[in-house]
């Protein structure tokens, strides 16, 4: 496969659900005017951050990967893995490329991406990893990059997911996605950038306005999903379960797409996302892996 962009960069957001459409981001809104978006892209179950990010960078239902928060925060991923990594796969096939973990959430790069692949790495709040972000982007002009905001997820848990303060939360992480989007434009990398926001999981609150998540309401299984670069076409209506991330990562690399299997691979390019890219993808009946989601209301992982 020949390879389509030079830089991809991945923004997760965690615990932001769909509320995105919802919120005040005019820097979201400014990035993906021309960009595909949805609001209906299928999380996994759980809808548990080490689940849902789990399965964006391996492509592979929670059921497969058999990650948890437990898990991801106690022992590193096996380095070893039948199912490997975005970060391995890229270094495997792109020995010389430049891999960047910079989360927040420490447990991704620690206990998700693999510990011996060369990747840059930082962990802080997110306004404190966001110019250390910048900085990175000027300097080392990343092939890969994944970047992890946890603020708004701290407040869905503490004040509500939709709550005022959960909306403006997401309003200063739009900022902070900005200020990435404006430090690659200075590296002058956006032409050849494939820019994304994601977001893992969304989440309910109990009567005393408290918010939890893990379970499958449309609150907490349905979350944003944005791209833009060269050949993404302006769409509202790509339908996706948010592990398709890996495929469009290895697209966007030039990398082959493994074969789809039921018990393993289940990660799909979403139809309509690329302009040149000819769309072939498959049913699962095991998983609800189909292109796909928003069409038939079920569940995307076997319970």
């Amino acid at each position: 496969m020949q390879r389509k962009y030079a830089h991809i960069i991945v923004i997760g957001v965690d615990g932001a659900g769909s509320w995105f459409r919802d919120a005040d981001t005019p820097n979201f809104d400014r990035i993906f005017e021309n960009g595909a978006v949805t609001y209906r892209a299928l999380s996994s179950r759980p809808t548990v951050s080490a689940e849902c990010w789990g399965s964006m960078l391996i492509g592979v239902g929670a059921e497969v990967h058999g990650l948890t928060n437990e898990k991801v925060s106690a022992e590193p991923y096996d380095v070893n893995s039948p199912f490997p990594t975005l970060f391995r796969r890229i270094r495997e096939a792109c020995p010389d490329a430049e891999l960047g973990s910079y989360c927040d959430w420490n447990p991704i790069t620690y206990g998700i991406a693999e510990s011996n692949v060369g990747i840059s790495h930082a962990t802080a709040r997110d306004t404190e990893l966001t110019p250390v972000i910048c900085d990175y982007i000027r300097k080392r002009r990343p092939d890969f990059l994944f970047v992890h905001f946890d603020s708004v997820d701290g407040a869905g848990h503490a004040e509500g997911y939709g709550s005022p303060c959960f909306m403006e939360c997401i309003h200063k992480v739009d900022k902070l996605i900005g200020d990435v989007y404006s430090a690659a434009e200075k590296a002058d990398m956006l032409a050849d950038t494939l820019f994304m926001v994601i977001a893992d999981h969304g989440g309910t609150n109990d009567e005393s306005g408290k918010g939890s998540h893990g379970g499958w309401t449309d609150e907490e299984k349905y979350v944003t999903f944005a791209a833009a670069g060269k050949g993404v076409n302006k769409t509202e209506a790509v339908e996706m379960n948010i592990r398709d991330l890996a495929a469009i990562v290895l697209y966007a690399m030039g990398i082959a797409i493994p074969d789809f299997d039921e018990r393993g691979w289940t990660s799909q390019v979403p139809e309509g996302l690329f302009e040149d890219y000819c769309h072939s993808a498959v049913v699962s009946h095991f998983t609800g892996a189909a292109p796909r989601v928003s069409r038939v209301h079920h569940e995307s992982e076997p319970v």
